[in-house]
Parts: C-alpha cells; structure tokens; sequence
C-alpha cells in the first residue's frame, strides 16, 4: 500500500511522462506534484517506488519512467476521465460491414494509434436459400441471412442434380427451416432423412455444411485501421524490433481476436496494459477496448492499440464513445 505522498508523486510522475516521453527527475517531480518536499525526500520515494516495481530508471538517466505495473496502479486508482472533450461524432447506420470500417477508421484517426474493430458475431441463421447449377455435378449455393448478407459457396457433389430437384430441395430447406441456425438445420436433418428421397437429402446436407462454413468465415473478421500511425511513435520507431513485432501482430489478427473475444465478456471499458493479457504479450503495447452492441445484445468488441506510454483517460473516451456510435448506428440500420 502506498500512503498519499507516494501516490501523489506516483501520478505525477506518470502524467509527465505521458505528456513529454522523457524520463522524469526529482526536481522536475517536485514542481509538477505541487507538493513541497525536499529533492532527497522525493529521491526516497522514487526509491521505494521503484523498489515496489511501479517505477524504473532507463539507462543511466536520473531519471524514472513508469513500468506496465505503475500504468496499471495509476489507470485503476487515480485516473479520472473528463467527459466532453471530444468533438460531436457520428457514424451513419449503413451496411454493418460498412459502419465497422468507420468505427476503425474513427478510432485510429481519433487516437493516432490503432484502431481495431471485430466485425458483430452473428449466429449463422438463413432467410433463404437457392442452388444455381454451374456445371455437371457442380452446383454454386446462395444463401441470404435475415440482415440480407448474401454468402456464395460452390460444391461438388457425386450426383447430377435436374433443375426440378435444386428446386424441391431449396423449397423444402426455405418452407421447413427458414429462420434457425445451420447448426439447427444440420440436426434435423438428420432426424428427417427417412422421410426424404436419399440423394435430395445429400445435397440438403452438403448445402447445410457449405452454409455453416460460409457464415463462420464472414463473421471471424476484425478490421484494423491506422497501423501507420506507430511509425511515428517515438517508443516504437528509435526500436525497428519492437515496430516489426507490432506489425507482425496486426497481420496475423489471430491473437487481436482472442483478446477483443474475451473482451466483449466484460461490462465499459477495459484496459490491458503491456503484456498482461497473455494473449498480446507485448510490453510495449497496451490495448483499450468496449463491446458494442445491436438492439441491447453484445454482438462484438473495439478498441485502440497503442504504445504504453498513451494518454489513458482520452483512450477510455474514444473507445467508450465509438462503442456507443456503432451500437447504434447498426441498431438503427434499415
């Protein structure tokens, strides 16, 4: 536990060095603390600060810059938000895809760092169904989601199917299961199949399983605005490894998906700073990220990606805000 005098210098501290990115001394501490102390007293301090491992000298500086544990002492206990800061924003209900490629490009342009969006999860339920025949036992499946998404796959299958079949089997798939999941679809199908003529339930099934991977696919998607932005922070760009390792991150999108995953489980804003997600272990990184909404259901995650060193109470209102934009944008679509 820190008594108040630390904390004060401790905030202080971190503030200074969020604002001018040099490594902070004990004169340059007194005055931004406003507290009145001696220069060896606050070298106490800072001493004891840097012992508990919120604090570290770089170098051979006089300095001392935060560690990702201060960063995290100082976001969750003397940060405060001011609210209104912002200007006025908006984001047009249009096409989801459409609205999660604004908010990206919202969040980094508002930030200056990253922005990353995962598009709404969405379980993979049809509105309709058609089988348009390609060629000889190649047959291109259309299927179209209540939202109006439209998703093409084309299977082969071992029988040559007659105009008149593609239309029985897409008529019993649209009269008989329009409006469940794929996954629903699959299981009673099953249940049914004595019931249908044997190779009209193949091709059923076929259609059921082009359909789930279909939908799965659309919906594993995050959109990432901005990565450019880090080449001009000075915390990435006098370190080409640690840039390298960033862009590395944004390419593969895996690991940003797991952590925007785990994130919509949480209630507002949520902050990981350096590599205490696990899933982003870079120290240098920290991620500020929300879950929005559609019509009161968390559908997806947002967030900003930046260097540690960021300004954590307008990150906190860029990301709380934004989620509130896409929330309602795609809730209000028509």
């Amino acid at each position: 536990m820190l008594d108040d005098r630390a904390k004060v210098l401790l905030k202080a501290l971190v503030e200074r060095y969020i604002a001018e990115g040099q490594p902070v001394g004990s004169r340059t501490l007194s005055r931004a603390s406003g507290l009145e102390l001696s220069p060896a007293t606050i070298r106490n301090v800072m001493a004891d600060l840097e012992e508990l491992g919120l604090i570290v000298s770089p170098h051979t500086s006089a300095g001392r810059i935060p560690t990702a544990k201060g960063y995290r002492l100082f976001v969750d206990t003397m940060l405060t938000v001011q609210k209104g800061e912002l200007p006025a924003l908006q984001l047009m209900p249009e096409q989801p895809q459409k609205v999660i490629a604004n908010a990206a490009h919202l969040l980094s342009n508002l930030s200056q760092f990253v922005g990353v969006v995962m598009a709404p999860r969405r379980a993979s339920v049809f509105r309709h169904i058609e089988f348009l025949r390609l060629s000889e036992r190649r047959l291109l499946v259309i299927i179209v989601s209540p939202d109006g998404d439209v998703q093409n796959r084309v299977i082969f299958t071992e029988v040559d199917y007659s105009s008149s079949q593609l239309v029985e089997a897409a008529n019993f798939l649209n009269s008989n299961y329009a409006g469940l999941a794929m996954e629903q679809v699959r299981e009673r199908l099953k249940g049914e199949v004595d019931q249908l003529r044997g190779e009209i339930a193949d091709l059923m099934q076929a259609a059921v399983s082009a359909g789930t991977e279909a939908m799965s696919a659309s919906r594993e998607e995050v959109v990432i605005s901005g990565e450019r932005n880090l080449l001009s922070v000075s915390d990435f760009s006098s370190d080409m490894g640690h840039l390298r390792r960033a862009f590395d991150l944004f390419e593969q999108k895996t690991q940003i998906l797991r952590l925007l995953d785990i994130s919509s489980r949480a209630e507002g804003v949520r902050i990981f700073i350096g590599g205490e997600s696990q899933i982003v272990p870079f120290e240098e990184l920290s991620v500020v990220s929300a879950p929005y909404e559609v019509d009161g259901q968390v559908v997806g995650t947002l967030g900003v990606i930046g260097p540690t060193r960021m300004a954590y109470d307008r990150m906190i209102q860029i990301v709380d805000i934004t989620s509130k934009l896409v929330s309602n944008a795609l809730s209000h679509r028509k």
